[in-house]
């Protein structure tokens, strides 16, 4: 097997001389992202389908949305442990696998016989699809801290994070159009199916940049000397350190650290109500048929994608250009958060045309801010990746669990969205505070020997 040694000496090597075989592997988790998330949004595009087969009312179908979220907050820690212990290539390739076999079960909801055991079935299949996708984000940003040196960082996790948006912007369109041709149950055979191809493509082509077999020399001495954590997966699962209570609870007990959870939170609920009640508002409350709501609701998404890459670049180049990491990852996500809270302006939109334009300038601020992922690279002890960015997603996916509840609640107790979505736009107020008053100066966490 072909090894590199990690160089002690100052960065030489130039990007364009370095390669760029990094750019195929973050190739390779935008494409399994994009699926990640397209496979969350299948009951959100078929939501209104399933509601009127299975009988279920806004609340109900409130509580089967939550689903995911449980299951997926539950599941972030023992991801990030996963991860860890026997790293990235197999404990996400085992998840995409199970994700996918959990979104063909979702088509199979219908043989239930009565509205209790199908939604009962439903909320265990989303549950079990929640807990699973748990390692996909810490995993992400485990194979970007160990690929990408600290100068490139932001661009790439502003990349995979924005795969979200695309999902929105390539598959809405198309499970709509199944939704309406052949009937909602084949929008979860087919996105299944897809993920069953993408995760053949991950165990081919996945591996540590110290042993992969497409790795330059020259590459692998330019991230390791600019700050790549080069080696996370080399022979973990021959030394399997276990963390002592000590180091785990500095996860816990950082004052900046609970503000990037915070902040992770807050872009978390505005992503759930996205994922989930979103289309189901164009429905109800704007009076859109399903086709055309799956042409708008690319427009948001497409500023939500175009937003993230602007933040990552933005932040990525502040740093080039010799300002702190704290000030280039604070910039654009400060920013956003002002832009995300437009929101709440949605409720008094006469027009069709000026809710769409409200979300999608919504959106670009969402993508703006998305930097979180970056941020936890760039301060996460080193040996502790997978298990901080499993604590970062998992506080922060508890929003999953809250939004849709009481999103559903509101809704279904004053028949109207309105304050729902000034519930939805609040979040970006508190992300501010977060990061501006609560996180202080970023730095990485050393753990203590």
């Amino acid at each position: 097997m072909k090894t590199f040694d990690i160089p002690a000496a100052p960065a030489r090597a130039t990007t364009a001389r370095a390669g760029h075989f990094r750019y195929y592997i973050l190739g390779l988790i935008f494409f399994v992202t994009v699926l990640n998330y397209a496979d969350r949004a299948t009951l959100s595009i078929a939501g209104t389908f399933v509601a009127k087969d299975l009988g279920l009312t806004a609340a109900s179908l409130g509580i089967v949305f939550s689903a995911f979220g449980w299951a997926y907050a539950i599941g972030q820690i023992p991801g990030g442990w996963l991860l860890d212990r026997f790293g990235a290539k197999r404990v996400y390739g085992t998840s995409i696998v199970l994700w996918s076999l959990f979104t063909i079960s979702q088509g199979t909801v219908s043989i239930f016989s009565t509205t209790a055991s199908a939604t009962i079935a439903l909320f265990i299949m989303r549950f079990m699809l929640g807990l699973v996708e748990a390692p996909a984000f810490p995993g992400n940003a485990r194979v970007v801290a160990t690929w990408f040196p600290t100068s490139e960082r932001g661009t790439a996790s502003a990349l995979f994070n924005s795969a979200q948006y695309l999902a929105v912007v390539i598959f809405t369109p198309l499970m709509a159009w199944l939704t309406h041709a052949f009937g909602w149950h084949h929008v979860f055979f087919f996105m299944g199916g897809l993920g069953l191809v993408a995760a053949c493509i991950w165990f081919a082509t996945m591996g540590d940049p110290k042993t992969h077999s497409r790795m330059s020399k020259d590459e692998f001495e330019f991230i390791a000397e600019n700050g790549a954590l080069v080696g996370l997966d080399t022979g973990v699962t021959k030394d399997r350190r276990r963390f002592t209570r000590r180091e785990i609870s500095t996860l816990f007990t950082s004052r900046m650290l609970w503000a990037i959870y915070i902040g992770q939170y807050c872009i978390t609920a505005l992503t759930y109500f996205f994922i989930t009640w979103f289309p189901i508002y164009l429905v109800k409350e704007r009076g859109m048929n399903i086709m055309t709501v799956g042409m708008v609701a690319a427009l948001p998404a497409i500023c939500g994608f175009s937003g993230g890459i602007i933040g990552g670049a933005l932040s990525d180049y502040l740093i080039r250009r010799g300002f702190s990491v704290s000030f280039a990852r604070k910039t654009p996500f400060m920013i956003g958060m002002v832009l995300a809270t437009v929101v709440m302006a949605a409720p008094f939109a006469v027009s069709n045309t000026a809710v769409v334009i409200i979300m999608s300038l919504a959106f670009f601020g969402k993508g703006l801010g998305a930097i979180g992922w970056a941020v936890v690279a760039d301060v996460a002890p080193r040996e502790m990746t997978g298990l901080s960015g499993g604590v970062f997603n998992g506080i922060g996916n508890t929003a999953g669990i809250v939004t849709p509840i009481v999103i559903g609640f509101v809704v279904a107790s004053t028949g109207s969205f309105d304050r729902a979505l000034w519930f939805v736009g609040a979040h970006g107020i508190v992300a501010i505070l977060a990061y501006g008053v609560l996180a202080g100066r970023f730095k990485r966490i050393e753990l203590k020997v």
